[in-house]
């Protein structure tokens, strides 16, 4: 066996291992929990294929005492996290949050699955997960093809959230937003747990191995100083959650700050978990400072 078969040329802690001959291992979110109708849980789920030519899909989450109601709720547009790498809204990690979210903030969700790196480099999951958001905004009109998301979601009422690399997805949707229409649909709120972003000056090998194409650590989607989408960003209100322990949290606070400075017209606020280290909440979610951390998100959505 050529040698090169076993090769390590990346490797991002326990999640991911990439080997030169092209073979990709994941060991975090390949697992699948089912859509369900009538979960014990109180939230149903169905999966819808977005874009089919590129693989993009969705798991959407409503409270199943909503189905029939004729009740029309807050709409969240959730981007999991996952360093652009691994990760995907079906795994138990993000459907039990996701459920979690829907369940304390009383909205509908949709959950996107975007393209992997390395196998799709950056800006393919931002790219895919802007086809994604267009398509949700296709169904404000009372038009689209997804019932849940015609009759039940509240378009007056738009959420982008995320974790981690999710977040800059989010942020990087919101700020599109800001300068294309979005089939007249307005953001309200932008929320970004634990976000990741850089720059010029933040030496990220994490970065350069997943956008080796773009201009790297001066790309607008990492470095929020160089993004002249931001005094644009098409949202009224920003939520950033920081963690004490956190590696990205100077990062978190890079972003605030440019964002303040912007001009950007806004409204933002940041709060900050004592004691906790980079999305302590999805591998915890019953400890306090999670169960805090979910409130506030809740509280954001609802009094938006």
């Amino acid at each position: 066996m050529d040698s090169s078969s076993n090769e390590i040329i990346h490797q991002w802690g326990s999640y991911i291992r990439v080997y030169k001959e092209g073979r990709v291992e994941r060991f975090f979110g390949t697992d699948k929990v089912p859509s369900s109708i009538n979960s014990t849980d109180g939230v149903s789920t169905k999966d819808v294929l977005i874009a089919p030519e590129i693989d993009v899909s969705a798991r959407i989450f409503i409270p199943t005492s909503t189905i029939n109601s004729g009740h029309k709720l807050p709409l969240l547009i959730y981007f999991h996290g996952g360093g652009f790498r691994v990760g995907s809204p079906f795994c138990a990690t993000y459907h039990n949050y996701v459920t979690s979210l829907v369940t304390a903030a009383s909205v509908v969700a949709v959950s996107i699955d975007y393209r992997l790196a390395p196998e799709y480099l950056v800006p393919a999951c931002h790219e895919d997960s802007w086809v994604a958001l267009k398509w949700v905004a296709s169904h404000s009109n009372g038009e689209g093809p997804e019932e849940w998301i015609r009759d039940y979601a509240n378009f007056g009422r738009v959420f982008l959230a995320g974790d981690s690399g999710g977040a800059n997805i989010a942020h990087d949707l919101a700020a599109q937003a800001g300068i294309e229409n979005l089939n007249g649909v307005k953001l309200t709120g932008l929320c970004l747990v634990h976000p990741y972003f850089g720059s010029k000056d933040s030496v990220d090998e994490s970065w350069i191995f997943v956008s080796p194409t773009t201009s790297g650590l001066d790309d607008f989607r990492y470095n929020p100083a160089a993004d002249s989408r931001m005094a644009s960003l098409g949202c009224t209100r920003v939520l950033i959650c920081l963690a004490e322990k956190d590696v990205l949290r100077q990062r978190g606070l890079f972003y605030h700050e440019t964002l303040r400075r912007s001009g950007w017209g806004g409204e933002v606020e940041i709060v900050e978990t004592e004691g906790e280290g980079h999305v302590f909440h999805l591998f915890n979610p019953n400890c306090d400072t999670a169960e805090a951390l979910l409130k506030k998100l809740a509280s954001f959505i609802n009094h938006g």
